[in-house]
């Protein structure tokens, strides 16, 4: 059974920074990419970050660019999810997500299809 369990999420204030982990495990996303998208109420599901877990390519939305680092440690199985200089629009549900074998970095919702559970970030501002 895959599992993609995500943490680190809490309330931070505005300028602050935290890092989310996704852990993985049941399968080997080695040759896949792996994101990171997010959730606010009355909006859909946006992309935030991807990473292809064997060749490193990241690519990013433009609203995280340059605050955001998506970043992968295969030993482990885990990706992570640094996020620097906090806004309040930031605030969501994170969700980290995985693609099939042999899926490319891609920022669309519907090219993963593994999930996880989510971890709430707050920033107040």
């Amino acid at each position: 059974q895959v599992q993609l369990v995500e943490s680190g999420g809490g309330l931070v204030q505005a300028g602050g920074s935290l890092r989310l982990s996704c852990a993985t495990s049941g399968r080997t996303f080695s040759n896949s990419a792996m994101g990171w998208f997010r959730h606010t109420p009355g909006k859909e599901r946006e992309f935030v970050a991807t990473i292809h877990m064997r060749a490193g390519t990241t690519y990013y939305a433009r609203s995280v660019e340059g605050r955001f680092t998506i970043s992968r440690d295969n030993a482990k199985r885990t990706i992570y999810l640094q996020m620097n200089n906090l806004k309040p629009e930031d605030t969501a549900v994170y969700y980290c997500a995985g693609r099939n074998y042999g899926g490319s970095v891609s920022v669309f919702l519907s090219d993963y299809i593994y999930w996880g559970q989510g971890t709430q970030v707050t920033v107040s501002s």
